[in-house]
């Protein structure tokens, strides 16, 4: 993994697209704070350099800054919005409140000559703004590479010294030929030859697993759903059955999807390890007893796993390493991969506490994106329907079920769930949506069944179209499955008098609902 581009956070809602943008033109390229000392970020050595947007105004006293050494580098670096800005500030130009505030779809005019950046963009394109203030004076070497009606530096570079400028945020979909955009930078400007695969790095990971454990015994923590499936996978290939997949049925997972993780994986499975299930369900139902706070119960949850690994471990006898399926999402949304505040805590990430002994928690897709893991999957030979079936949090169910969790409420939404995944089967639309499910929301309002009057709970369903589960929209789920899902939900699960659709995209929500 020669290549490498470092995208640096500036707190923009949008640090994960930006990355994940540059891996779609096969660089590899990596998220880190603002913050971060300049030699570590030259330690990387990096190809080219990224600054993302932000909230802040870059004039402001305390805002995120950045030294003027970082642009003297020679390394290219691309600010995009805020730091679009923030190179124009401090390198001798000047950073206004717009007289108008641009937001959303925004027709962009390329100046002549045209740019390198700009190479195969067609004149005008369409780019998603998102601004209050706005480069009101370029500094001293550059010039302006396009504009639009309210915005006079959409655009701006300086070639001789390689730093460039985006008012835009060709990260996001809306930016037509954004992907373009950044292409031109990682692979034109910065010259990575783009050979960043998925192949490559599960075999490279296997030898490099096989090298670091060696002989040590591992413990993975296997939960069925695709990420630590992969994970799994990826160790067997490296150490065979000094691995062992303790599968957790924690009494919060889907219909039926405990019983099929150990078909998968257990004794009749095809992969060279030791499984074991534990039953757990009772266990968890107390510790969750009465718990109403989402943070609170991932915590719980996510402390419950540990203990019961820890149990497993000193039964099975010496371990030296864990296996997490922690992915890059679950690292940057804790808020370790950047500037972004924590969004949710993972209880796959950020270590054990001193007291539980192993040596060492081994995560190997650390670093990949959701659809990064799904091509490692296939690559490996793990059946399709397990790689490509629907994300599934860490905590299952738990934060599903808004409010506290019993053994009836998991029932309901298990019910509830089952029905509406048949249903968008039925359909044909389950290849067709990124994400879809259903969740058990607090809310119990009066409903009328034969002749009787019940006070029951609101099943809400969530579907979302999203490539990078960085940013999402509300699929437009077609009314007559709906229709018929409410129908068979009201009346196969008990206690459920009522369904809701949720229209929420990502952002503001969050695709889970806790």
């Amino acid at each position: 993994m020669n290549e490498k581009i470092v995208v640096i956070d500036f707190g923009g809602q949008y640090n994960q697209l930006v990355a994940r943008r540059v891996r779609e033109a096969h660089v590899y390229c990596e998220i880190v704070s603002y913050r971060t000392p300049l030699t570590e970020i030259l330690a990387m050595s990096p190809k080219g350099i990224i600054l993302t947007g932000g909230p802040n105004s870059v004039y402001e006293p305390g805002a995120p800054a950045a030294g003027r050494e970082l642009f003297e580098t020679g390394i290219p670096v691309l600010g995009l919005c805020y730091g679009a800005q923030l190179m124009m500030q401090v390198l001798g130009g000047e950073v206004r409140r717009a007289p108008e505030r641009e937001y959303g779809k925004t027709e962009v005019a390329l100046d002549t000559p045209v740019s390198p950046l700009f190479a195969g963009v067609s004149d005008p394109t369409i780019c998603w703004m998102s601004h209050n203030d706005y480069i009101f004076r370029v500094a001293p070497g550059f010039r302006v590479t396009a504009h639009t009606d309210n915005c006079p530096v959409a655009a701006a570079e300086n070639a001789e010294k390689r730093l460039y400028a985006f008012q835009f945020h060709p990260e996001v979909l809306h930016s037509v030929q954004g992907t373009r955009m950044l292409e031109n930078f990682v692979r034109g400007i910065c010259g990575c030859r783009g050979d960043w695969r998925m192949e490559d790095f599960a075999e490279r990971t296997v030898r490099e697993l096989r090298e670091k454990i060696g002989d040590g015994k591992v413990l993975c923590a296997l939960s069925g759903g695709v990420d630590s499936s992969v994970a799994a996978v990826l160790l067997s290939r490296a150490v065979g059955k000094n691995l062992t997949c303790v599968f957790v049925d924690h009494g919060l997972l889907r219909k039926n999807e405990a019983n099929e993780v150990e078909a998968v994986f257990g004794p009749e499975g095809a992969y060279e390890l030791n499984f074991v299930r534990v039953n757990a369900r009772h266990r968890f139902y107390v510790k969750l007893a009465g718990v109403t706070d989402p943070e609170t119960k991932r915590k719980i949850i996510g402390e419950e796993f540990i203990r019961v690994f820890e149990e497993e471990a000193k039964k099975i006898g010496r371990v030296d390493y864990l296996v997490q399926g922690t992915i890059y999402p679950d690292v940057v949304e804790s808020g370790l991969g950047g500037e972004s505040a924590t969004i949710k805590s993972h209880h796959n990430v950020g270590g054990l506490p001193d007291y539980v002994d192993f040596r060492e928690i081994v995560e190997p897709l650390r670093l990949l994106f959701k659809d990064e893991v799904r091509a490692v999957g296939l690559h490996l030979g793990i059946p399709e329907y397990l790689v490509m079936r629907q994300p599934f949090p860490g905590p299952g169910l738990g934060i599903r079920i808004i409010g506290d969790v019993t053994e009836e409420k998991v029932r309901m939404v298990q019910d509830a769930d089952a029905i509406f995944r048949e249903e968008m089967a039925n359909a044909g639309l389950g290849g067709q949506v990124g994400q879809y499910f259903a969740a058990l929301t607090n809310v119990r309002s009066v409903g009328v069944m034969g002749d009787e009057r019940t006070y029951d709970y609101a099943i809400a369903l969530r579907a979302v179209d999203t490539i990078d589960f960085m940013t999402a929209d509300c699929s437009e789920i077609p009314y007559g499955v709906l229709k018929k899902v409410t129908s068979r939900i009201v009346n196969e699960v008990s206690h459920v008098n009522r369904v809701f659709y949720d229209l929420t995209s990502k952002p503001p929500g969050t695709i889970e609902f806790e």
